[in-house]
């Protein structure tokens, strides 16, 4: 933070000649002596203070102090005429704009970094059903005896023997039945343009 900027002042200066060179030398306004003053004294302590408010972060305290200083800039007047030190108004100033910034911070809705989401496969659900209605249609396709068997095995989890007796007919014949229906199941979703 540079004594410069915390000092700015759109005024126009008031000129005097310096003594022996007839240069002109600018002579600071009141109020900028006060800032520099105030800057001298008080910009150290004031950071040591505002940098236990923010948690050490520096460039929050830097801030926070050099708006302290533009405030006390802007009340430049009621300053030079208050009585003893004014270090327990910049402190207050200091202070207040610290919980003004939390203030604000915790009114605004936190940021949140999109990139994880960018990595999340998200399911989609009309693919989900796209693909169901596709297995179904290509299920209709199927003998109903072939449909039977292989429901009875793949979609309900059952052995084959457990098929066998449920749908009354010998195991050789579940087993042959499953293997001709996962047959034309292939069949009829490669012509639907779906490879498994």
């Amino acid at each position: 933070m540079r004594e410069d900027a915390a000092v700015a002042d759109d005024r126009p200066r008031r000129r005097a000649r310096h003594r022996g060179t007839g240069r002109s030398v600018s002579t600071p306004s009141p109020e900028e002596e006060l800032m520099r003053s105030l800057y001298r004294e008080h910009a150290g302590p004031l950071l040591g203070f505002v940098l236990r408010l923010v948690a050490g972060d520096r460039q929050r305290a830097e801030d926070v102090v050099q708006e302290t200083l533009i405030r006390a800039w802007k009340n430049a007047g009621s300053l030079n005429r208050a009585t003893g030190s004014v270090r327990p108004w910049l402190v207050t100033v200091a202070r207040r704009i610290v919980i003004d910034n939390h203030r604000s911070r915790q009114a605004r809705p936190q940021e949140v970094d999109p990139s994880p989401l960018e990595v999340l496969p998200a399911e989609d659900e009309i693919d989900k059903a796209l693909w169901l209605m596709t297995i179904g249609d290509a299920l209709d396709d199927l003998t109903p005896a072939h449909r039977e068997a292989l429901v009875e095995t793949y979609f309900k989890g059952r052995t084959v023997g457990e098929a066998a007796e449920i749908l009354g007919v010998p195991s050789g014949t579940v087993r042959s039945r499953v293997f001709y229906a996962l047959r034309s199941m292939k069949l009829a979703l490669e012509e639907r343009g779906v490879t498994a």
